[in-house]
């Protein structure tokens, strides 16, 4: 990362750091933003992490008792930490669109140096320095990549590779994505031989599941599915009714849409959520199959050519009825 030592500088020269990352936090944007708060931290500053919204409850883990300020909940205290900084990370994202409408603002009029780390497609021009690598799999293997290249490994240990750790199994599907390289196995195993405990995080993430998570995830599947055999797409659905009904909490339909896809034939697959005013769309596909164009041109969103995600301000059964109508286009 020939931007490293540039960065490492900025670090230790501010007075105020801010770490933002995307709307809907996941995996990534948690396990990058949490890598290099601890990094930062190792080198003898600190840092303040401003989020768009609340951490999902299945990787509050990884904050390791670490405060997130959130917008959502904490509006004021947000604008008053991006006022005061005077250095800002914007992890895991590649637009100032997604931190989403209210926070958006807040970033752009920020007057503090705003450096992006970002492993998305097609990034805007809303950062000072951009560090953007769409054939890396992951933010936190950029964060990895940022401690190496800037001379300062030795600092690495287990509170920073957890985290990063993390972003990347989360990002990757657990190592199954072919974003995977073999570079990343080699970040793997140098966080591993720093301590990093493997088992312990699937565990913590997905072996601690509620009875009302795993009772919505069954109830979308055998009641929400449809399958459109023409363009081997699954389709998968569900109404704010729904996950009210199931005492839905963030996070609880996290890696739905993969379930769809593993399917037998399939070989794309969209989720539909309704969200208070939205409809929020989560798509994956397989091999050379690309789903971030129909994202892009349809759907307010983009992402990678596997995983993409967007968002439709119609109603659920109108957003479903214009991706059937576009899909054949695409699939």
């Amino acid at each position: 990362m020939k931007e490293a030592k540039e960065i490492l500088a900025l670090i230790e020269k501010a007075n105020n750091i801010v770490i933002t990352s995307h709307r809907s936090p996941d995996g990534d944007s948690i396990g990058s933003s949490m890598g290099l708060y601890f990094f930062i931290e190792k080198l003898g500053k600190k840092a303040t992490l401003c989020h768009p919204d609340k951490c999902p409850d299945f990787i509050e883990w990884a904050k390791n008792g670490v405060v997130i300020h959130d917008f959502e909940n904490e509006p004021e205290l947000v604008q008053q930490k991006m006022d005061e900084a005077d250095l800002i990370f914007c992890l895991d994202y590649n637009g100032a669109s997604r931190l989403g409408r209210d926070m958006e603002p807040v970033l752009e009029n920020a007057k503090g140096t705003k450096v992006m780390i970002d492993h998305h497609l097609h990034p805007d021009d809303f950062v000072d320095i951009a560090v953007s690598q769409p054939d890396v799999c992951s933010t936190s293997q950029l964060i990895y990549e940022l401690i190496e290249s800037s001379g300062k490994i030795d600092l690495l240990d287990t509170k920073i590779g957890t985290p990063i750790y993390l972003g990347i199994m989360t990002d990757t599907g657990s190592f199954r994505y072919s974003s995977l390289t073999a570079r990343t196995h080699e970040i793997l195993a140098m966080l591993l031989k720093n301590g990093v405990q493997h088992s312990e995080i699937h565990e913590a993430t997905f072996d601690n599941n509620r009875i009302d998570k795993m009772k919505l995830r069954a109830h979308i599947i055998a009641e929400r599915l449809e399958i459109v055999p023409e363009w081997n797409v699954a389709i998968i659905s569900v109404t704010e009714n729904v996950l009210e009904r199931f005492n839905f909490i963030k996070g609880d339909t996290e890696g739905l849409v993969n379930v769809a896809l593993s399917m037998e034939g399939v070989e794309a697959a969209v989720f539909f959520r309704e969200d208070k005013d939205m409809v929020k769309i989560s798509f994956r596909s397989k091999g050379g199959l690309a789903v971030n164009t129909i994202a892009n041109d349809y759907f307010n969103g983009g992402g990678h050519k596997n995983a993409a995600g967007g968002a439709s301000f119609t109603s659920l059964e109108d957003a479903i009825n214009k991706f059937k109508e576009v899909a054949p286009k695409y699939f």
